[in-house]
């Protein structure tokens, strides 16, 4: 996983390239040959505010007779100060209280910003409480910990954060299902957004909405509704941001890009030489090899070819390779190769790819201790990932790529998609090859192949306690990161990959330094 300092400064070069990077390595950092000095700058600009007493109400910017019943004063295990928090279920529709999506609201901690991040997990049906819990809120409690801990790398440093549970069925979010599209997920979204909105008391501010895996999918079609609604007091998108995400459901995708991930990356998966043989056969004769050559190129050749054979069972590379590798590696994680044995204890029960809780542990979300501090419904049993949040398990919508992603560009200039190097699940150049296959503003795919690093010049500070703990005699060897990833920039979309990272990107701070360059760019 990219460390926390190198991430921020990382996602502050993805989407708006080096010149802005280096604008915020000068604001995080007064350039010094001394490092210490270097380092003790860094704290200062980028760790959190002093958080506001959660006992004493006076400063709290959201309270008011209306959101007093969904006020959080503390959590179990949460032995800090949460500050001002927020957590509770909104109608979708005021007439028909039965159907709720449950949130998390977390407001900007200096109290004086405009503007709301949405963040989305995916799926469908895993929960955003994921994201607060274990990726950007405002406290960390990560596979293998003792506790939670502080986050100073929260989101909530630049903006007022919203984790919503969606669609209806996830997490503690409840009702009939109903939707059958990601038009009716949108539908049912901006609906209890504005409900939200007009319990909370916010109107006219800038809406960034962002997300990971199937939020490929919720965060354009939703963005897109929101621009439908021509109503910036509700609805003022100002950018959208994706992190690993779901953009094209051919299979040639998925299949295509998975045995150059493996051969660049059996370091990590180990796999003898006559199965890496095995697998690279299969991606010749099954076309992947061709289909490669042929469309991941820059500027794109074309529209690619939905007739390929990657329905054929003998061409389903990706299966026969995940298989293999728990076989090797009975604690492969699908989300970050990286990962070996032991299965980390999980306060959500998911540390890989397997559902997972040691004897005598528990699922923190669903102790009832944690859903009465959390006014959660108290008969729900929650779980990280739920089936059925469509009905009939259908959704009928086009790809994201054919529309809501365009559109999406095209209305603000500022949509964002990255990609983790370590992540098996949606890999780089899947992604990749999806966007080849898109049209926006005028052109198809990218002109140009990436290439621009990200060159991280400042230390990183997630360990900094140990490292500049005398016992270590380590002081000062957690210097800079060096080449940390590479972007790209091309008429309104930026994508980026990050070097050392899985599918949980965002992790810690991958956003951060964009909503600062955003907010930036805005006052410039």
């Amino acid at each position: 996983m990219l460390s926390h300092l190198s991430a921020l400064t990382f996602a502050g070069a993805l989407l708006f390239g080096n010149s802005l990077a280096n604008l915020h390595e000068n604001k995080l950092v007064q350039r010094s040959n001394n490092h210490d000095r270097q380092r003790s700058n860094v704290v200062r600009s980028v760790t959190s505010p002093k958080l506001p007493d959660a006992g004493n109400a006076s400063s709290f910017r959201y309270l008011t007779n209306k959101t007093e019943p969904y006020r959080v004063t503390s959590l179990p295990d949460v032995h800090f100060n949460i500050g001002e928090f927020y957590s509770g279920s909104v109608p979708i529709d005021l007439e028909n209280p039965n159907r709720t999506l449950f949130f998390a609201f977390k407001p900007d901690l200096n109290g004086v910003s405009e503007d709301i991040t949405i963040w989305l997990n995916g799926g469908p049906g895993c929960s955003s409480l994921t994201g607060f819990l274990q990726e950007n809120g405002p406290w960390l409690w990560q596979p293998g910990t003792f506790l939670p801990v502080e986050n100073p790398y929260t989101w909530a440093n630049l903006s007022n954060v919203l984790w919503v549970e969606q669609p209806v069925g996830t997490g503690f979010s409840q009702g009939t299902v109903t939707a059958t599209s990601e038009e009716d997920v949108a539908a049912d979204f901006v609906n209890f957004f504005k409900n939200f909105e007009d319990i909370f008391g916010i109107k006219n501010y800038k809406i960034y909405v962002t997300g990971e895996s199937f939020a490929g999918l919720y965060v354009p079609y939703i963005s897109a509704a929101m621009l439908d609604k021509n109503d910036t007091t509700y609805f003022d998108l100002s950018g959208a941001l994706t992190y690993d995400p779901v953009l094209s459901e051919a299979d040639v995708n998925f299949e295509a890009a998975v045995v150059p991930f493996i051969d660049a990356n059996n370091n990590l998966i180990n796999f003898n030489q006559t199965f890496l043989d095995e697998l690279n056969s299969l991606h010749q004769s099954c076309g992947y090899a061709d289909f490669l050559d042929t469309y991941l190129t820059f500027p794109p050749a074309g529209i690619q070819p939905s007739d390929t054979n990657a329905s054929f069972p003998q061409c389903d590379v990706f299966d026969i390779a995940y298989n293999a590798t728990l076989a090797i590696n009975p604690c492969f994680n699908i989300y970050s190769i990286n990962q070996q044995c032991p299965l980390l204890w999980d306060v959500l029960s998911f540390p890989t790819g397997l559902f997972y809780s040691p004897p005598g542990s528990t699922t923190y979300f669903n102790r009832t201790d944690v859903k009465k501090a959390m006014h959660a419904p108290l008969d729900v049993v929650w779980s990280v990932c739920n089936n059925g949040v469509f009905a009939n398990n259908t959704d009928t919508s086009a790809e994201s790529i054919d529309h809501a992603i365009p559109q999406v560009i095209e209305a603000t200039n500022r949509f964002l998609i990255a990609n983790g190097d370590y992540d098996m699940i949606l890999q780089t150049n899947q992604t990749l090859l999806a966007i080849q296959n898109m049209t926006w503003n005028g052109k198809l795919g990218f002109q140009q192949r990436p290439s621009t690093p990200i060159n991280i010049t400042i230390p990183d500070l997630e360990y900094a306690a140990t490292y500049a703990d005398p016992v270590n005699e380590a002081e000062g060897l957690d210097g800079a990161q060096g080449i940390m990833g590479i972007q790209h920039f091309e008429r309104g979309l930026m994508w980026s990959q990050t070097f050392q990272s899985g599918h949980m990107e965002v992790s810690f701070l991958c956003a951060l330094v964009i909503l600062r360059a955003v907010k930036s760019n805005e006052q410039n």
